[in-house]
């Protein structure tokens, strides 16, 4: 991303969130999770240290099992329902934040394209990601 300093928010405003520094990565996700989340399309991802987001306003966590068996936190806005982040627990040191609450999402391109064997035949998968048939863990 070209300019370091970054914010977003929920649909209704209700939380909104700021981070200083470039993300780690930024990627897809596949799984059947993220597409269930997303209302179809893949999870689109930047990837935040967690020490680095300052949010504001009160949100909400759903814990749930995810495909690899991890237990992954779905954090999300309770007045609007808007999806923000994934929480992976205290053993991974970013959160993967959803593209689509970023202010300015239009310096986004994947690096990683995760769990391409639950791709539907219509989502779009770039040709120059590095591709993992699941996850990288």
């Amino acid at each position: 991303m070209t300019n370091p300093k970054q914010s977003g928010s929920c649909l209704c405003g209700a939380v909104t969130y700021s981070f200083n520094t470039d993300p780690i990565g930024m990627g897809q996700c596949h799984c059947r999770d993220c597409q269930k989340v997303a209302g179809g399309a893949p999870g689109h991802v930047v990837l935040v240290p967690k020490v680095a987001l300052t949010v504001t306003g009160t949100t909400k966590t759903i814990t749930l099992e995810s495909a690899s068996g991890n237990q992954v936190g779905r954090v999300f806005c309770p007045d609007c329902g808007t999806h923000l982040w994934f929480d992976g627990g205290e053993g991974l040191p970013f959160y993967p934040l959803k593209v689509g609450t970023l202010d300015d999402p239009s310096d986004y391109k994947p690096g990683a394209v995760l769990w391409t064997t639950s791709a539907q035949p219509w989502h779009i998968i770039p040709d120059d990601a590095a591709l993992f048939d699941k996850d990288i863990g």
